[in-house]
This record gives C-alpha cells, structure tokens and sequence, in this order.
C-alpha cells in the first residue's frame, strides 16, 4: 500500500489556492495515553488543522522544549511502543481523511528497520516522515523507502544554514520543508522573529517544496504573522500544553479544538 505523499501535497496546494497558510498541528503519540492521544489528534483536526504530525516520543530529544518533552516523557511512562505511533496515524487518518506524518529522530526508525517503518507507515496511511537530527548525506537509505512507499521525507532547515547547505537538504527533501524559526528548541514565545522570514525567503530561492515554519507559534495573531510569508504555520507546544494545563480530558480536548479554530482563523487572516 502507497503512502499519502499526493494528499499532503494536495492539501497544502488547496490551501495556497485559498490563498492561506496550511495549519499543522503537533502532539506525539501516547500522550495522554495512547487512545487518548488519538482523541487529540482528531481534535486538532476537527478544529481547523489542515495536516497533523505524530510524534514519537524520545527519551532524549534534541528539538524538544520542556512542554513536548513532558508530554514524551507521560507517554513513554505509559508504555508507548512504536506500533502504538504508527496504530495512532492510522486512527487519525481513517477518522479525518486529513494527512497525517510522523515525526521522529532517527534512533528509533533505524533500530526498528527502515524498510520496515516505511512500509508500516504507508500501510497506516501516513503522508511521510519528519526527521529533525538525520543528516541529508546519511539518508539515502531511507529516502529509498520512503520513495518506494508514497512517503514525504521532510528535512528540517534552520537559521544557520547557509544557502548552499540549504539547497542540498532541500534537493533531498519531498512533501515540504519544515523551517524551524529559530534557533533553539520548540515552545511558545512571545514573537517569531524576523529569522524565519528570511529563513523562508532563502529557502524559497533554493527549492519549489512549500514551506512551513514551526517553533514558537502558539496564538492566532503569530499564526497569521507567519501565514504572511510561510506556505505553512506549524503549531506543537501550544496544544499540548493545552492538554497538560486542563483539569480532565475532556476540558483538554476542547480547547485543543478551540486553539485549532483560533490559529485556522488566524493563517487565513495573513496580517
């Protein structure tokens, strides 16, 4: 069974004809618990994002801010296996239809067999993979799969790379580029920066992937700074905190739905 590459490209192109950013929402899997964790996800889309990222939760994560990583470390408490995270994209996708990637480094995917994940994932309806800590020279193993399976390979650029360096992630890459806007580690912030803008523009210059920054946006009002320049807003902290803050699930996963509405409402308003 083929990945879900074409969808995610179609929704990101959709949402450039309306002429908006795409909203993608974060949360890794297990999180509350793994069924729970599925309940957030849905909820995310049903609020108002048009893409979702599962993540695979790490013991040592090298982009995470202390909110995600609270939220691996829940999960990982409660025993969440790898099956668990691919089981989680198939749920999300059978009960949205929307594009659902998974977003991991890279320990996990080559100790599990990288034919293997590949294969699983697509058969779950995954859309492809992010891969923050896997260097371009060392991926053509599992671009190999994932290219066989229907499977984005998304590389993460940030604001050191040079426009050389950018130009060979880029070339590599498929489905988009995730532009993390800062350097740093994810977590809500008062202001995105003007980094990721010109991050975007020297992305832009190199590639034709769309390109969606993440790392800081955590409110409608910064969705739509970034929507101005950005083809997508990435949005993970911000949902997750909404989850650990809420005083029962319930509570949480309505105002997971409520963020999601607030930012949709935001990429559309591009201020």
């Amino acid at each position: 069974m083929a990945g879900n590459l074409e969808l995610l490209s179609g929704v990101i192109a959709r949402a450039k004809a309306e002429n908006r950013a795409a909203l993608v929402g974060y949360l890794p899997a297990g999180f509350p618990t793994v069924d729970d964790g599925v309940r957030a996800v849905t909820a995310m889309i049903e609020g108002g994002c048009d893409i979702v990222e599962v993540g695979l939760p790490h013991s040592d994560p090298v982009l995470d801010g202390p909110v995600i990583q609270t939220a691996d470390d829940i999960a990982l408490r409660g025993g969440v296996r790898i099956a668990d995270v691919i089981d989680t994209v198939r749920r999300a996708h059978e009960a949205t239809g929307a594009p659902v990637l998974c977003m991991t480094y890279w320990n996990p995917v080559d100790r599990y067999g990288t034919e293997r994940f590949a294969a699983d994932l697509a058969a779950a309806g995954g859309a492809g993979c992010i891969l923050p800590d896997l260097p371009v020279e060392e991926s053509e193993v599992w671009r190999k799969a994932a290219e066989q399976h229907g499977l984005a390979t998304v590389f993460v650029v940030a604001p050191s790379s040079r426009d050389d360096r950018l130009a060979k992630i880029t070339a590599a890459g498929s489905g988009f580029v995730y532009a993390a806007s800062l350097m740093g580690v994810t977590g809500t912030r008062e202001s995105v920066g003007r980094e990721a803008e010109d991050l975007v523009s020297r992305t832009r210059a190199v590639t034709e992937l769309p390109v969606c920054v993440g790392l800081g946006v955590s409110n409608a009002r910064q969705a739509a700074e970034v929507a101005r320049f950005a083809d997508g807003v990435i949005v993970g902290s911000a949902f997750a905190k909404r989850l650990l803050d809420a005083p029962d699930l319930e509570s949480g996963l309505a105002a997971v739905r409520t963020l999601a509405g607030e930012l949709a409402e935001g990429v559309r308003k591009r201020a």
